[in-house]
């Protein structure tokens, strides 16, 4: 049921002030109308979610693992009118949908899994030496403990798995921080759905009512609110770089600044090495035209940038690639903002004296749609501009013609943090790319071989982050299991007695940990 509630910790209610989502593909506006909090519904939210901390906290692994695999079951439960409330709102087709549940799902019971196994525990324990010369060692324990309450922010391009029960949250709850969503106002009857599926989940499960709170709503104010409010200890977010920045400096002022972990700006640079470029150049413009123009464009790891060495094989990629593009069919983009931000991006390279339109995509047949854009430019020009390397968030991307190795050398060195870099290469490219690999490395977050970037797996080795702009902080990730860290803190326990320690430290080891003994991981040859 949608009826454009806020859901504070077990209630919910409705606001005075409203707004509404539309279809991006008609325009039409949608119904129910949508509570729109206010600072008083975030502070009543926050203060909640400060009381359940501490017994949401202390809750042993077991519980928090079926918590999140009740979740997941909630959500799956919502059936088909998930979806066809997530293609309205988004203009996303139903089978992208379907994977994307399928992910958000999947990713609660990841964690449920890593929850059960303790290693984000970290428990480690230095016995005490009392005999020890020429000062006797006291007993110490260490384990990880949850931050707080936690903000996250929906985001726009993925109404499910990173929105509401996405991997922000995902991991938070895991981590065992409350929850308090402000879900986003381009797909609020979405959110709302998923919001209700995560609120009959904890009373289900019999955790304290203010370890989730919703909170709809457009305005800026709201998310000012949100990470102004002294109880909430820690923020996820994905977005513009702008409005992450925003989050930042709020978060940085505060009296007791707290991280924002935001994901905001990426290009994702492909350079194709020659060797491969020469084999496989008609397949790989092929292949990089359909990773440009997925979901238009619209993935935080679109290939936003080229990078190749000129001459005859990249000037068949060129030809190709164009080709492709030229065929390709405009698509819905998520919002108005959305198409229009897109718009002013492409017109901006399109008008640019050093940028060469090299082709675009079939004309619009409807509203909010964009139209692949591919265009080139020189390696002097690329680094003379800075403007050209900035993020056109849709299908858009910029080839860069490179004289030599150095040259590509030179223009990776120049970019922002990225999330991606990947290498198009052959057996004869192992050399050069040795070379540029560690340059690669000191940009971005991961580095992809003979593949394309817009597909992240949600798995333990994931690292979906970067250097700055890429993320605000490129330590982290938050996509994949090592997301859990972003909400604990380490706490060093010393000489207490034993009735006082935590279960994952207590001598007795009642949850059956696999604990780090004086240096050696219990179960670990010695």
């Amino acid at each position: 049921m949608i009826n454009g509630a806020m859901l504070i910790g077990d209630t919910e209610r409705q606001a005075a002030s409203r707004f509404q989502s539309h279809d991006p593909a008609t325009g039409a506006a949608l119904e129910p109308g949508f509570s729109s909090a206010t600072a008083e519904d975030v502070a009543e939210a926050c203060a909640l979610a400060a009381a359940a901390a501490p017994g949401y906290a202390a809750s042993d692994p077991e519980s928090r693992a079926v918590f999140l695999e009740a979740i997941a079951s909630a959500i799956e439960a919502v059936g088909d009118d998930l979806i066809l409330r997530a293609m309205q709102e988004s203009g996303l087709p139903r089978a992208r949908l379907e994977g994307e549940r399928g992910r958000t799902t999947g990713q609660l019971r990841l964690f449920a899994s890593v929850v059960r196994q303790g290693d984000w525990l970290d428990a480690t324990i230095d016995p005490a030496m009392p005999d020890r010369a020429p000062l006797p060692r006291p007993d110490l324990r260490r384990m990880n403990l949850p931050v707080g309450p936690v903000a996250v922010f929906g985001a726009s391009n993925f109404p499910l798995a990173f929105s509401v029960a996405g991997g922000d949250t995902a991991s938070a709850l895991a981590a065992g921080c409350p929850v308090v969503v402000k879900g986003h106002p381009a797909h609020p009857g979405t959110g709302e759905l998923v919001a209700r599926a995560i609120q009959s989940a904890v009373t289900q499960c019999g955790m304290p009512a203010g370890t989730f709170s919703y909170l709809p709503g457009e305005t800026n104010a709201l998310g000012a609110a949100l990470v102004g409010d002294p109880r909430i200890k820690a923020v996820g977010f994905t977005g513009s770089r702008g409005g992450g920045l925003a989050l930042v400096r709020i978060a940085a002022e505060r009296a007791e600044p707290i991280p924002v972990y935001a994901e905001m700006s990426s290009i994702n640079p492909v350079i194709l090495m020659p060797a491969a470029l020469a084999a496989r150049g008609t397949a790989l413009a092929e292949g990089f035209v359909q990773s440009l123009t997925m979901g238009a464009g619209q993935f935080c790891t679109n290939p936003g940038l080229v990078i190749a060495v000129g001459g005859e094989a990249l000037d068949g990629f060129v030809a190709a690639a164009g080709e492709a593009l030229a065929r390709s069919a405009p698509a819905t983009m998520l919002s108005p903002g959305i198409h229009a931000s897109f718009e002013q991006g492409v017109a901006l390279l399109a008008q640019h004296d050093s940028v060469e339109t090299v082709a675009r995509g079939l004309p619009c047949t409807g509203e909010n749609q964009a139209v692949g854009a591919l265009f080139q430019t020189s390696a002097a020009q690329f680094l003379a501009d800075a403007a050209l390397g900035h993020e056109v968030f849709g299908s858009s991307s910029v080839i860069v013609r490179c004289a030599d190795l150095a040259d590509v050398v030179r223009v990776v060195a120049s970019l922002e943090g990225q999330l991606t870099a990947t290498l198009q290469l052959d057996q004869a490219d192992i050399a050069d790319a040795r070379r540029l690999l560690p340059v690669l490395a000191d940009r971005v977050g991961r580095v992809l071989a003979n593949g394309w970037p817009t597909g992240v797996e949600v798995a333990h080795a994931m690292v979906h982050g970067g250097p700055f702009p890429a993320t605000s902080d490129g330590r982290t990730t938050s996509v994949g299991t090592l997301a859990i860290h972003r909400f604990l803190r380490p706490v060093a326990f010393q000489n207490l007695p034993p009735e006082l320690l935590p279960n994952a430290i207590a001598e007795t080891n009642p949850w059956g940990l696999a604990r780090r003994i004086d240096g050696i991981r219990e179960g670990s040859p010695r």
